[in-house]
């Protein structure tokens, strides 16, 4: 069993309790003996006999319900009479809605929205296309769009069950960055197929989120996409994991002293994640860096690079890495290393392996739900520790990242989102973080911190700007100047 309850396992006990003094104490002595963190505690329904009482407790997984529920029903005075789980409870029904911004009260409202008056407007984005961004929705919104085939840690899982993933992003567009995002998902696997219908639907967005997309097909339909569109197109998986890990570790390397020319890494897990945060660690100047897969360290010497079978991005990886040849399991990468980056999944190595690792090691164990290493056993061995998870400190997330980048990107109507723009996008997560604040656990400023969409938002937009990636030099989701002259025109 996991050792730390989290929400994604809440649960809402309804229990009968026999109305007497202390009764409320046993029942949340018992929660909290078999292993539950209490949160809200509720009353239902009141007599003189008994209270009915509503208890929301976090566990470690579903097996650990039973324990705590069992541990209720044994007491005298006290029993179970249902369990709601509160994380599909959120999703029922789904977690998007959409909702109108102009009232239709009166005909007028109507003849304004609608039919007639409506026609107006098509008339002039058909006389001039680009005025799409702005009187349409295209100006604010993104699709975010997957197969379903890399969902999480669950793999090919399809397409419709990676809807709620997809939901959930679109609810971080607009709760972080007032994105307007619509999920898409796709009933196929094949790469000229995706890329055809994302063509397709494009006109009616201003940018594309690419999710969950397996590798290496994502590199495949990313660059096609990129270069057949007009407007942005970012794999998540890849950038936004890349983005934020190399924020975390400016900060890391300023707290331990260290230079990122001079820093020896391990990065194990080598799908579209483990990739894109290799490209980006070396762009910001990284020189010596490991990669392992399920079969072991890449190098020039393994025997699908020698036999030709390796594909194109891990033979790009091999020739690119690995200057000291290192073969066989992750674990042999270890000795000497400063940093160990995981996008793999669950103890891959014992904990005791990384005492191999240099004083002050940093690790970054990112695999959800469970890391590579947990933090609790990492902690004797490493100085600074992050991991995918919410309920540990230096949660690497990408909602740390894209929010903001796509804020910034449709605000001056970038027609790309170059690696320039990555890069400024991880400087600015990483300031956030002020020197005297900064700790070990403390590299990377909350997902709740408001301060951080804004600001990656504005570092993208001046590098737009800065490389000529910029087709507008303002456009945000209120009013701005163009749009005031082209109103004074008669649009």
């Amino acid at each position: 069993m996991p050792t730390t309850p989290s929400a994604q396992y809440s649960l809402t006990i309804r229990v009968e309790i026999e109305h007497k003094p202390g009764m409320l104490g046993q029942v949340a002595s018992a929660i909290g003996q078999a292993g539950g963190v209490i949160g809200a505690v509720d009353l239902v329904e009141a007599n003189d006999a008994t209270l009915l009482r509503d208890i929301t407790v976090d566990a470690a997984d579903p097996s650990h319900w039973d324990s705590i529920t069992h541990a209720i029903d044994a007491l005298d005075g006290a029993r179970v009479v249902d369990t709601t789980d509160r994380t599909f409870l959120l999703h029922v029904g789904g977690k998007i809605e959409q909702h109108n911004k102009s009232p239709l009260r009166t005909r007028d409202d109507l003849s304004m929205a609608y039919t007639p008056g409506v026609a107006r407007v098509c008339m002039a984005i058909a006389e001039d296309r680009d005025k799409a961004f702005q009187y349409t929705i295209k100006r604010n919104t993104v699709a975010v769009v997957s197969d379903g085939t890399a969902v999480l840690g669950l793999g090919d899982i399809g397409p419709e069950a990676s809807l709620p993933v997809m939901e959930g992003k679109c609810m971080l567009f607009k709760e972080f960055a007032g994105v307007d995002a619509f999920p898409i998902v796709l009933n196929t696997k094949d790469p000229d197929e995706i890329v055809e219908t994302v063509k397709r639907i494009a006109p009616g967005f201003g940018g594309i989120n690419l999710e969950d997309i397996s590798a290496p097909r994502c590199f495949e339909i990313e660059d096609r996409l990129k270069a057949e569109l007009s407007i942005p197109v970012f794999h998540d998986d890849q950038h936004g994991t890349a983005v934020v890990v190399l924020a975390a570790l400016l900060n890391a390397c300023k707290l331990t002293g260290r230079d990122l020319m001079d820093l020896r890494v391990l990065v194990t897990g080598l799908g579209a994640a483990g990739v894109a945060v290799t490209k980006i660690l070396m762009a910001a100047g990284v020189r010596h860096i490991v990669g392992a897969d399920s079969k072991g360290v890449l190098s020039t010497e393994r025997a699908d690079y020698q036999d030709g079978s390796m594909n194109a991005i891990k033979r790009w990886y091999a020739e690119s890495s690995n200057p000291d040849r290192i073969t066989g399991p992750p674990i042999n990468a270890l000795d000497g290393a400063d940093l160990f980056i995981g996008l793999s999944g669950a103890r891959i190595f014992p904990a005791e392996a990384l005492s191999a690792m240099n004083k002050d090691a940093m690790v970054f164990a990112m695999a959800n739900p469970n890391p590579e290493v947990a933090p609790e056993e990492a902690a004797p061995y490493a100085r600074i520790i992050a991991t995918g998870r919410s309920d540990y400190p230096n949660q690497i997330n990408n909602v740390l990242c894209f929010p903001g980048v796509f804020r910034g990107a449709l605000d001056v109507r970038a027609s790309q989102i170059t690696e320039e723009m990555k890069m400024a996008a991880a400087r600015a997560i990483a300031t956030i973080v002020d020197g005297a604040d900064l700790r070990e656990d403390y590299i990377i400023p909350s997902v709740f911190n408001r301060d951080v969409a804004p600001a990656v938002a504005a570092a993208v937009a001046d590098e737009a700007r800065a490389s000529g990636a910029a087709m507008a030099e303002e456009n945000t989701i209120g009013f701005a100047a163009q749009d005031t002259e082209l109103l004074r025109a008669g649009g």
